[in-house]
This record gives structure tokens, C-alpha cells and sequence, in this order.
């Protein structure tokens, strides 16, 4: 590494705890103070840091910019797929995540039942959003107005018996989801599938949604509705991964 960007990474290192002078950053580097001024000149022309009254300089907006972008950048799948792939081999049912594009859910990932006994379903296949837990999850992310308006240009098909018909039915459904942060799907779907899903975040919120599908001859509803804290802290996993802050800390 040149010297010279060793040494404006110093600072920048430094700035990163607090706004600091030249004369502190002259003696951080350990160098002449017109050394560190040609150096922050530099790092202010491109945003890096900013000069902050007379005396003082800070991390300038373009390192946040960087930082955010960066984040918004990851690949959720790849982000996702150590803790989805550990939750998949606990359970040793399918798990799914499934991402919101275009007013469609659309699962991205797969991991295959451990049971002899599958669901059929496919990377790029599009999900209902009005009866299965993902898309739940999915539309129960945006605003209330959003969600309205999803909701009600859906057609409801009745697919089983418990399948929602409704938009209200459905904004009610939504409300529940985003209060209680999972979904399910009691066979509103598919008959003889029940699922559970929650959100995976990312810096600027909810990102997709990972769940867990059991054929009903495999686990009643109550027994997948065991596994809802596995599936809540591999989501939780996954979305630290997505670039979430970790619970307990401000973004």
C-alpha cells in the first residue's frame, strides 16, 4: 500500500470516532501538519471527510453514501442462505424465501424437504399473495395506503376452503401479520400444506421472506407452529446478514 494512502486512511479511521483537530490528526499519523492538510484537502474534494469550523474535520457524506449503497447491493439469496440452509437441515422441512417484485411474490430459493413426502414449488415461481404466509409477510411490510391498494386490486381466487376472498378480510389478515412479525398459512393455499413465514430486513427495511412449508401428513399446524421461533431467529440471522442492524442496536 502507498504511503500516502496508508496515511489518509489513518485519518479516515480516526474521524470515524469523532470529529477531531489537525493538530490530533497530525499526531495520529505522525507527521507534519502540511502533510495531513494536503492529505484532507484531498478527502475533502471527493467527500471523504468534511471541514467542520475553523479547526475541526469529519467523515464527509460520501463514505454514508458509499456504506448504503454497498448494503443495498448484497444479494439477499446469497446473504440468506447460511441461516436458511442450517434452519432447513434442523426442520428438515422446505423452506422457501421469496421476494416482493412488481406486485408478485416470487420465491428466489429453495431447500428441499429431508421427508419422502414434498410440496412441488420452484425457484422463479410466483406466489399468491392473498393466501400464501409469504406473500403475507411480503405486502404486510409496505404502508397501510400500499397495502390497500394491493389489496384491493387482488381477485381472490378460492383455492381451499380457507382461502381469504376479501380485501378487507385480507387488509385484517395484513394487520395481524405486521403486528405479530410472522405469517400463516393454514392450508390456504394448498389443502394439504400449512407454512409460517417472517421477514428478512435489510438497512432500509423488509427485503423478502423466508417460511417453512410442511405437507399435513408430515405436521399438523400446531407442530410447525413449534418451529416458529427457529424460524423467526434464522430470519433474524439472515437479515444481520441482509445488512439489518442486530436487535437492540439503532441503525
Amino acid at each position: 500500500m502507498s504511503q500516502s494512502l496508508d496515511r489518509a486512511l489513518t485519518l479516515v479511521e480516526q474521524l470515524a470516532s469523532g470529529r477531531k483537530t489537525l493538530n490530533e490528526l497530525a499526531a495520529a499519523v505522525g507527521v507534519h501538519k502540511s502533510t495531513v492538510l494536503r492529505l484532507l484537502r484531498t478527502l475533502e474534494a471527493h467527500r471523504f471527510v468534511q471541514r467542520e469550523g475553523p479547526h475541526h474535520y469529519r467523515l464527509g457524506t460520501a463514505l454514508f453514501d458509499l456504506a448504503q449503497r454497498s448494503l443495498e447491493d448484497r444479494d439477499v439469496r446469497r446473504c440468506a442462505e447460511a441461516a436458511l440452509r442450517e434452519l432447513n437441515q434442523r426442520t428438515g422441512h422446505t423452506v422457501h424465501l421469496a421476494s416482493y417484485e412488481d406486485g408478485e411474490a416470487i420465491y428466489i430459493d429453495k431447500f428441499e424437504s429431508k421427508h419422502a413426502v414434498r410440496m412441488y414449488s420452484r425457484i422463479g415461481k410466483r406466489a399468491p399473495l392473498h393466501c400464501t404466509a409469504v406473500g403475507k409477510v411480503l405486502v404486510a411490510a409496505l404502508p397501510p395506503q400500499r397495502r390497500r391498494v394491493i389489496a384491493e386490486s387482488l381477485d381472490y381466487p378460492k383455492l381451499t376452503e380457507n382461502t381469504i376472498t376479501s380485501a378487507e378480510e385480507y387488509l385484517a389478515e395484513l394487520e395481524k401479520v405486521a403486528e405479530r412479525g410472522y405469517a400463516v398459512d393454514n392450508g390456504e393455499h394448498e389443502d394439504f400444506i400449512n407454512c409460517i413465514a417472517a421477514p428478512i430486513s435489510g438497512p432500509r427495511g423488509v427485503v423478502a421472506a423466508a417460511s417453512v412449508s410442511v405437507p399435513k401428513v408430515i405436521a399438523g399446524l400446531d407442530e410447525l407452529m413449534s418451529l416458529l421461533p427457529d424460524l423467526l431467529a434464522a430470519a433474524e440471522k439472515a437479515s444481520i446478514e441482509c445488512g439489518a442492524p442486530a436487535p437492540g442496536k439503532e441503525r
